[in-house]
């Protein structure tokens, strides 16, 4: 039996395509896309606004970034088992923080890059149109060789040029206060404090409109295209927006309470909906919730492998920062499970599950000049949740399953 009723109404389908179209519609933000992921197009920006040198250092230190042969030949290592493993690291926060990360692998010669980087830094236009953004992406895409995904939150001031622009597209009214002099916010009412709701996963009335303008701002501007995508509304507007755009694709955040089996089977209706011509969908991949059993993460992994929806993979976070939840949550036997059963999972640390200064979600909403005076200690943390996926993916390896890492991270 099909949906009762439709998800989107006319009026919403109109204004998102209105908005694509403005940004150029499907084949042109799929080109802009495509042309933007070129390390000689990303570094030539990067040097017209200034930050070539820090391009240059990335280069060095990749040289030095360990090898998964190296580690398998070493320790003998033969891939045995069914239950491949993907690796994810979280927290990653614009050029110079990554940059830190990357020196000290690179200094210990030991740590194996990880297949996945999230990021939780604000798409504001500074960040997007002052060449950092595009930096971070020329680092950990280009030169490393990892998948990154940016965090757009519809609480990120915004000028009031975007939004009269926007209003203007879609013909619609955003409820939005001055936070400073030329810039808008909008107005969010669902916070009990100020991480209670992740600093502005707030996707009321018709918000979704400010989520895809944001990601539709960065992808054409830098050729981001992967994107942490929070909230009901906005996964439906997102697997309807980027059905036609092929190269943009979406992470489902744990935030959303994919907790069980009901709800996946709620997610995966909406990207049943709004599936692509070839098959598939604009999601990626599914964050399930941290107070999942092994049990029911293999569960959902066998119902999402039966929905007949190819390429989605399902991830779980192995180490938490305190304020994520649980004090002391660790789920690395539960992962050991999950693998053994012959089902595949990415492993994601939003910490290395030691207390750390910064190792924090406050520390992800920083100021940017905070960040940027703290962006030492800040890639501190961010190489230790790295050395901890790393040695969790080596014991992985060690068991007789396939651990996946960055492209860097291999010889040829």
């Amino acid at each position: 039996m099909g949906l009762h009723f439709d998800l989107l109404s006319r009026k919403d389908i109109e204004q998102m395509d209105a908005l694509k179209e403005s940004y150029g519609g499907a084949r042109g933000i799929m080109k802009s896309i495509e042309n933007m992921r070129k390390y000689e197009t990303r570094k030539k920006i990067a040097r017209e606004k200034g930050y070539g040198e820090t391009l240059e250092k990335a280069e060095e230190y990749a040289k030095s970034i360990a090898k998964v042969e190296d580690f398998l030949g070493k320790e003998n290592i033969r891939v045995t088992k069914d239950g491949v493993v993907t690796t994810q690291v979280s927290g990653w926060q614009g050029a110079p923080v990554a940059l830190s990360c990357l020196r000290r692998m690179a200094e210990d010669g030991t740590t194996l890059a990880p297949k996945e980087m999230i990021s939780v830094m604000a798409l504001t236009e500074d960040y997007v149109y002052n060449g950092e953004l595009i930096t971070t992406l020329a680092m950990t895409e280009n030169l490393v060789g990892s998948k990154f995904c940016n965090a757009n939150f519809v609480s990120t001031p915004l000028s009031n040029e975007c939004y009269a622009r926007l209003e203007r597209i879609a013909d619609e009214k955003f409820e939005t206060t001055e936070s400073s002099p030329g810039m808008r916010a909008l107005v969010l009412k669902n916070q009990g404090t100020f991480f209670g709701n992740f600093g502005g996963i707030e996707i009321a009335n018709n918000n979704h409109l400010v989520y895809l303008d944001g990601i539709s701002r960065a992808a054409v501007n830098t050729g981001s295209n992967f994107f942490l995508n929070p909230s009901w509304s906005s996964i439906v507007a997102g697997c309807y927006y980027a059905r036609d755009i092929e190269n943009m694709e979406f992470k489902i955040s744990m935030l959303l309470a994919t907790q069980n089996a009901i709800q996946l089977r709620m997610l995966s209706n909406i990207m049943k909906e709004y599936i692509r011509d070839d098959g598939k969908s604009a999601i990626y991949e599914i964050n399930l919730g941290n107070a999942m059993s092994p049990e029911m993460f293999i569960q959902c992994a066998r119902e999402l492998r039966a929905s007949g929806i190819p390429d989605v993979s399902i991830a779980a976070h192995l180490r938490i920062n305190p304020d994520l939840g649980i004090e002391n949550f660790d789920w690395t036997e539960n992962a050991h499970k999950v693998l053994d059963a012959g089902i595949d999972m990415t492993i994601k640390y939003e910490s290395d599950g030691t207390s750390r200064p910064l190792d924090t979600m406050e520390t992800y909403f920083l100021s940017k000049e905070e960040r940027l005076a703290k962006a030492d200690g800040i890639g501190e943390v961010l190489y230790h949740k790295s050395v901890r996926c790393s040695e969790d993916a080596k014991e992985m390896m060690r068991r007789g399953h396939k651990a996946l890492l960055a492209k860097i991270s291999y010889k040829n």
